[in-house]
């Protein structure tokens, strides 16, 4: 028996990086998984539901999580992994940038949580998982809305954590350090001395590790945070 054979988990964010590596392992340790993602286009495969959904558009996510809950059931695990990543000053960033990044990467997951928390089994079973960064515990120049954003997913996190006290769901925050994504692609840090090279970052299944193993630990077991980092 895998870990998670009869559980179902929700990730979004999930058609590239972190989140499909993410879908990926949980899917090979037994869950049902559904993939929610902007750029995803309808498919369903074996224990694999692939939806198309904006996760800053609320009707959206209400479509996409009651096509979950049809189909595959209600999620055990919900992943919050779609995020926004912009690097610039404060003072060249637009409202419209510093705004995206609040919406992305804060009111997409509160939405989300919204629709599908009510749902969730007080089995023990329950666990929310917030993919955070490390920059959402320590600022660093040129991170104005993406810190800022991040810190406000921290909040939420921890504000839901505490209102799930009690009741057999399970909350852990994820804080990787530079992850090896494309959304590096168009920064080239290999050619830039303020932003690490890439063969020193940490790899997106170094992250979803970190997720299966908060999600695999035993029901009395809560793991609260988890800080990722490259190596020296």
């Amino acid at each position: 028996m895998t870990a998670l054979a009869g559980r179902v988990a929700l990730v979004t964010g999930a058609s590239r990086g972190i989140g499909r590596v993410i879908a990926d392992r949980l899917e090979e340790e037994g869950a049902s998984v559904a993939c929610l993602a902007r750029s995803l286009a309808e498919r369903r495969v074996e224990r694999r539901l692939e939806l198309p959904c904006d996760v800053t558009r609320e009707e959206q996510v209400q479509r996409a999580v009651d096509r979950v809950c049809t189909e595959l059931g209600v999620p055990h695990i919900v992943v919050n992994n779609a995020g926004a990543f912009l690097l610039k000053p404060l003072a060249d960033t637009t409202r419209a940038e510093f705004g995206e990044q609040l919406d992305v990467n804060v009111v997409g997951p509160f939405l989300l949580l919204r629709s599908v928390l009510p749902r969730m089994p007080r089995d023990g079973s329950g666990h929310v998982v917030t993919i955070g960064s490390v920059v959402d515990h320590r600022p660093y120049p040129g991170n104005a809305a993406y810190g800022a954003s991040k810190y406000g997913a921290r909040g939420l996190h921890e504000v839901l954590a505490e209102e799930l006290r009690g009741t057999r769901i399970r909350a852990t925050l994820v804080s990787p350090g530079p992850t090896d994504t494309k959304v590096w692609d168009s920064l080239d840090p290999d050619s830039r001395e303020d932003l690490p090279n890439r063969k020193d970052m940490l790899l997106p299944s170094d992250v979803a590790d970190a997720v299966l193993y908060a999600v695999t630990r035993p029901p009395h077991v809560n793991i609260e945070w988890i800080r990722v980092m490259p190596t020296g």
